[in-house]
Order: C-alpha cells, then structure tokens, then sequence
C-alpha cells in the first residue's frame, strides 16, 4: 500500500476509481509558468515556427523567461530518417539531437541553444506511455489516448516549464487542424488550460487568407472553416493571426472576428514579408505582444528597460537589412537544391554574415548530379564563391569534388561543411598528393585508399544513425592558422557534428606535407575536422556544421570569412574587411 501511495503522489492526480490523470514533475509550481499555444488552420507550411519564435523573442525581450517546444505528430522517434526533400533539413541540437528545422529557427530567433527537452514526437510519447504501461506504472487501468496519452504530453509541457523556471512555454503544434495525427495535442492542451485555470494559457490560431487572382479580393471562409474546425474540439482561439500575400482587409478581419467571437484588435494580419527578421516588428506593431501579457495576466513581471535595450539592439540589425548597397553570388553545390528548406541554417547563415557585411548573399543552386571537371566552368559561371554542404550517400559525390578541385585551382573562396570537408580531402589526395584512387569507402566500399572512412571504434557502434557523432564537440585550434584567427585567437571552439565518416589517420601526415593544413582536430584523438590551404584566398572546409550555430547578431565566423572573401573577389578595387576582420565583427 505505501509504494501504491508513492506512485500516486509522483504522477499526481491518478487512480483506479478516478477519472483524473495529470502527471506533475517534481518542482512543478503551478501558476508560475503560462503557456502559449501555436497551430495552423487551412494549410501547412503558414510559418508557425516562425511566428512563435517572434512572439516569444518579444516576450524575451520584455525580460520574461520564455522556453519553445515543438509537438510533431509523426511516428519517429526523432528526425534524424527524414530524407530532406520530404521535410527540410535535419537541425541538430548541441546535446545530439536531431529535431525539425523549426528547432534553427528558434534558436536563432531567441538566441538560446536548446536540449532534447524543447522538441517532442508521437513517437517519444507513445513510446514512453508503453514503457509506463509495461512497468506497472498505471496501477492496472485500461491505457487510453485520454487520460494517459494526452497526460503524458502535458507532463513534457510542464516538465519543460519546471526545469527552465519559464515565465513562458511556447508550444508549436505541428500539422494543420484537423490532422488526424496531432488532434490529441490539442486535446492536451485544451485539459492543460482547464487544469491550469484562467489566464493561465493563450490560444492562437495561424489561418490563412485566400487571395485568388482571377478575383480580385481576399476571401476568408477558408480560414472561417478552418478556425470552426478549432472550436469544434473545444478549444476558442484568444488570437488569430491571418497569414496572406498582401495586407489583410479590415472587411476580411471584421468577418472572422464575428465567426470566431475573437476581438477584431486580436485578428491580425500578417502578410508576406522579404525577411523573417522584421517580423517582430510586425507583431508589435500590432501589440500582440500586449495583448498576450494582458491575456495571461503577467504585466507586472516584464522589465520596460530591458525592452528598450534589446529592441534598440534588434532595430540597428534590422536597419542594416534596408540598407544594403553591394551583392555577391554564392553557389551552394549540393543534390538537394531542389528543396530549399533543406539548406535553411546554411540560407540563415549567409544572410546574418551578409546583413553584418553590408552585402547580400544571392544563392545560385547548384545539383552537382551532372557536374564533371568537363562542364565545371559553366556550372560555377558567375559566382563569387561557392559551399559544399553536408549531404549522404554517393549521387552528386563526383560532381562536389569536380566543383572543390575549380574553386582550388581557380583561387574561388570554398567553404566545404562536413560531406564537403570528407570530399575536399579526396580532391587533394587525387589531384595534390597523386592518390589517385583515393575515395570515401561511403562512396566506394572497397576503394584501395580510402582517405575518409569511419574509425575503427566507430565501427563498433551498431544500427543505422547509432554510429553518429551527433551533437556539440569541443574543436582544438592550432596556432597562427586561419581557423585560429577566425575564432578570435581562442585555444579551442565548439561546433555541432553530425557525421560518421573521418579522415583515416594513415594519410594525415602525407597529406599536410603537400600542404594540406588541418587546423581544427578533436582533443586527444587524430579525428582532423578543420582543414584549410594558406596559399589560397579562403580555401576551409570543416568536418562540422557551423551554420547551426549562427545568429542573427553574432554570424558564424566562417561564414562571414567566406562573404568577405567572396567580396574581395567581386570588388577587388574596393577597401573591403578581409575574412578576420570580418568574422571578428
């Protein structure tokens, strides 16, 4: 009986003769933490994520703690299977986790680096109610999506809110309205507000305007359905935030504030905007940001200096975004340009090294499926540098290091991350060192040098993905080298990984002879993840993913290193700041 009480009193509310089920982590205070719930009507792809991250860096900036985390209703345990054409690029956390590219978008907006804690699946809840169920922890109830499923999602919420002491938690919910798969999230939330009382959470629904031009005029009953299909699982929106190319109409707002019993002051519209980095501004424009404080009732905990403060710092960012005067071109040489999202922290990235430049970064997508040394030179005709992304597999491999050995030879800035690191290497060896077999034994399992190849102990690892370096590691720097100068001098620098593949220890020394400078390498073991060439303009490559790391007001310095170089390039009459100068802001 008394470990029957003790299980009671760890998961809260919870019996064979009661109907209630609301797990609480220990810690958990309620009322301290108020919650934000984001979701889409009428179709996917509205910018929940990066409307939520806005919202919340205004919350921030108020000097209230604000804490993100996005419910996905897909199986998976985590994103790290999704091919990128059907999902967008892979966003790894520093602790190793790999999660939706919503993540990046949050991290960049809020310039925090999330855990495993801000990103939840269908996969990890049912996973966890099965565990839970096998081990007895339900004190013999029939397991159902409601109470237990549901009470398994509100425990990730208020879990999340006790370990980060939030004033706030935004909650994404993936999908649109309607979905099948993320209906009981919204069942969740609705108990969450029920539990928690009033004021305690705010309701908004992202819907979108329809504008079909043969008509001439936006119209809203896509939108009206939409936010009816809302309310019909018993949830009533505080705030509606229309998505539309163009300005919303007073007329068209007017309709869905009288369909939804939403204040017309709380539909607001939200058209298209060139960057996602002014979108703050919008919603403040529109005092969102008061109309949520009012809403969860918590003005008396913001900082008014605080704000002005940090929106001061914001508005000189955003300025600079207005005031562009010169353009580069960078080629991004990869198999998945057909995609963009898959290549959205390397977009982010170029465009927060641009802005601090005063330069925009134009993107030349570049599939190298059909690229050889042949037809090189047409491929790579008017840019000013070019970056091999991360990428797996074979197809695209000969094209990459076809574009690697132009940009070597031809004095083009080259930025190689992780797969463009592996492909540089076998581009030296080949065309510098003479290896003329050498390859990756991901390309050619049986190639007779294979310069990149996954280390004996990785090989121990077993299951697709388990043999990963995933996540933040620590990058030793040597002196007097680019990447050295680059990171302000430091001894060392942590960058995220995502890769299995190295370069084998048995050609390090042959290659650096031939001029090959690894100047980032893992402490204590020979796993080479920087390489640069001191005769080149900027020739650098590193086996991480340095875009993952970059914001809005501190760019990656490697990438602000290859915008100047890139500079240099297309002005060469120009005083222009060199890669350092550049990459030290």
């Amino acid at each position: 009986m008394t470990k029957d009480k003790d299980l009671l009193a760890s998961v809260g509310d919870v019996s064979v003769d009661s109907e209630f089920f609301s797990p609480l982590p220990p810690g958990y205070k309620k009322g301290k933490a108020r919650y934000v719930f984001v979701m889409g009507t009428v179709m996917s792809g509205l910018g929940k994520g990066i409307f939520s991250s806005c919202l919340a860096k205004l919350m921030q900036d108020k000097g209230l703690k604000v804490a993100p985390i996005k419910l996905e209703g897909y199986l998976n345990i985590d994103s790290g299977t999704l091919n990128p054409f059907r999902h967008g690029e892979v966003f790894v956390l520093d602790d190793g986790m790999e999660t939706d590219m919503d993540l990046g978008t949050y991290e960049r907006m809020l310039d925090q680096n999330l855990s495993k804690a801000n990103f939840c699946t269908s996969g990890q809840i049912f996973n966890d109610v099965l565990n839970k169920e096998r081990h007895g922890d339900y004190l013999g109830r029939d397991v159902q999506m409601i109470p237990h499923v549901t009470g398994e999602v509100k425990l990730r919420l208020r879990s999340l809110a006790a370990k980060t002491d939030a004033d706030i938690i935004f909650v994404e919910i993936g999908g649109t309205v309607g979905d099948l798969e993320n209906a009981y999230y919204i069942e969740a939330m609705r108990e969450l507000a029920y539990e928690e009382g009033p004021n305690s959470c705010c309701f908004v629904a992202l819907t979108y305007i329809l504008e079909p031009p043969t008509l001439g005029e936006q119209k809203s009953k896509a939108a009206q359905l939409g936010i009816k299909q809302l309310m019909q699982l018993g949830v009533q929106p505080d705030i509606i935030a229309c998505r539309a190319t163009h300005s919303v109409t007073e007329k068209a707002r007017q309709k869905i504030s009288v369909y939804s019993n939403v204040p017309v002051e709380r539909v607001v519209s939200l058209p298209d905007s060139t960057s996602i980095y002014t979108i703050p501004a919008m919603l403040r424009e529109a005092s969102l940001d008061f109309q949520v404080l009012r809403l969860l009732k918590i003005e008396d905990r913001i900082n008014l200096r605080n704000e002005r403060k940090a929106w001061a710092k914001w508005c000189d960012f955003t300025d600079k975004i207005d005031s562009i005067a010169r353009e580069i071109t960078i080629g991004v040489t990869g198999k998945y340009t057909a995609v963009r999202d898959s290549y959205a922290s390397i977009i982010n990235a170029l465009e927060h090294a641009g802005i601090a430049l005063g330069c925009r970064a134009e993107i030349k997508w570049i599939d190298t499926t059909g690229i050889n040394d042949s037809n090189v030179v047409g491929h790579l005709a008017g840019v000013d540098g070019i970056i091999v992304p991360g990428g797996f597999g074979t197809r695209g491999a000969e094209g990459k290091i076809a574009c690697i050995k132009f940009a070597r030879e031809n004095n083009l800035p080259y930025l190689g991350l992780c797969f463009g690191f592996q492909m540089a290497v076998i581009e030296f060896a080949r065309n510098v060192c003479g290896i003329e077999k050498a390859n990756s034994t991901e390309i050619q399992a049986d190639c007779p040098d294979a310069v990149i190849d996954i280390l004996p102990e990785q090989k121990k690892i077993e299951g697709l993905g388990g043999n990963m370096r995933l996540g933040g590691k620590d990058i030793e720097l040597k002196p007097e080298t680019l990447a050295w100068k680059l990171f302000a001098e430091a001894d060392s620098v942590r960058m995220r990984f995502r890769h299995r593949y190295e370069v084998d220890p048995r050609y390090i020394e042959q290659l650096e002879k031939a001029g090959l400078i690894f100047s980032g390498k893992a402490p204590n073991q020979p796993i080479m993840q920087i390489l640069e060439i001191a005769s080149h303009p900027f020739f650098m490559a590193t086996q991480a993913h340095p875009c993952l790391t970059s914001r809005p007001l501190r760019p990656a310095p490697m990438f602000a290193g290859l915008v100047a170089a890139a500079m240099q390039k297309r002005y060469p009459n120009e005083k222009l700041p060199d890669c350092i100068e550049a990459a030290a802001g």
